[in-house]
């Protein structure tokens, strides 16, 4: 190698190097801090127990102290107990949301752009009539008529309506590989149409897939808490929007009691703010177009 080919690889290598440490940084951070919430419930139940979740184990609407560092509620419940047991159905909320809809979104968009035909158009059709139905009034009809009173049943309401985006997206990146050689070669070959999508399409698109799913759990979550706090989830299992529901139904911010509204808020913050850094940095993998190319200055 000359110095004339060295002063351009170096150059090169570090330029890539500068891209690819915000990037890095945006996911690491991502990835703590959700990690960090998710462990949050574990942890601190062995800590705390679940003794502060009872009606009356407390004074009632008691600022922040040494004994209940959040306070307490109205009702005598430790918001800080609270907190920990409702992280997990959070976050569970979103992924089984998240995951529902991603999967058939999935599902339906290689179908749609590798198939073609009539598959396609009916595919293409309903996620199209979907797309402009207000989504809202129909979970809320929804959850009013099925009485949601599980988690897993309020997220499958969720999910079930959460398919037209990703589908449409998986559709638009299908369409753009089926023209690729790879897959022409593999058609040649002799691979069956399940065999070419599963195995030569869908590894291309795991990253944007990946990308879709983060985005489609902090969907989920935060439709989940608006279900709730419109009155409208479960009432048995502690989720922020749960806790969120009951704080404004007791007129928590008008009484001046922060610690009941304000511990669910910022967790529901950072967790959204980790979701999307997440969603940030894989988007930027899996999309070309936001990747710089070339030596930097």
């Amino acid at each position: 190698m000359t110095r004339g080919d060295m002063a351009v690889v170096v150059p090169h290598a570090r330029g890539l190097r500068r891209r690819l440490v915000p990037r890095d940084r945006r996911m690491r951070a991502g990835l703590a801090i959700v990690v960090g919430l998710i462990l949050l419930g574990p942890v601190g139940s062995l800590l705390l127990g679940s003794s502060g979740l009872r009606l009356g184990s407390g004074p009632y609407s008691e600022a922040p102290t040494l004994g209940h560092l959040l306070g307490t509620d109205s009702t005598g419940r430790d918001i800080l107990t609270m907190i920990v047991h409702g992280a997990l159905p959070t976050l569970e909320i979103g992924l089984l949301a998240g995951g529902i809809g991603t999967v058939l979104g999935v599902v339906l968009g290689l179908a749609s752009g590798y198939v073609r035909g009539p598959v396609d158009a009916l595919i293409r059709s309903a996620a199209d009539v979907a797309l402009t139905i207000p989504a809202l009034a129909v979970l809320v009809v929804l959850a009013a008529l099925l009485r949601t009173q599980s988690i897993e049943l309020m997220a499958l309401i969720v999910g079930l309506l959460a398919w037209p985006y990703p589908t449409r997206a998986i559709r638009a990146q299908t369409l753009t590989l089926r023209e690729r050689g790879f897959v022409t070669l593999a058609v040649l070959s002799g691979r069956s149409p399940l065999e070419t999508i599963f195995l030569e399409i869908l590894p291309n698109l795991l990253p944007y897939v990946t990308a879709s799913l983060v985005g489609a759990v902090s969907g989920g979550i935060m439709v989940s808490v608006g279900l709730q706090l419109l009155g409208l989830g479960p009432i048995t299992t502690p989720t922020m929007g749960l806790m969120l529901q009951y704080a404004f139904s007791y007129a928590a911010v008008a009484r001046g009691m922060w610690w009941w509204w304000a511990p669910p808020t910022l967790f529901l913050v950072l967790l959204f703010a980790g979701l999307f850094l997440i969603s940030v940095s894989l988007d930027e993998w899996s999309n070309p177009r936001l990747r710089r190319t070339g030596v930097e200055p």
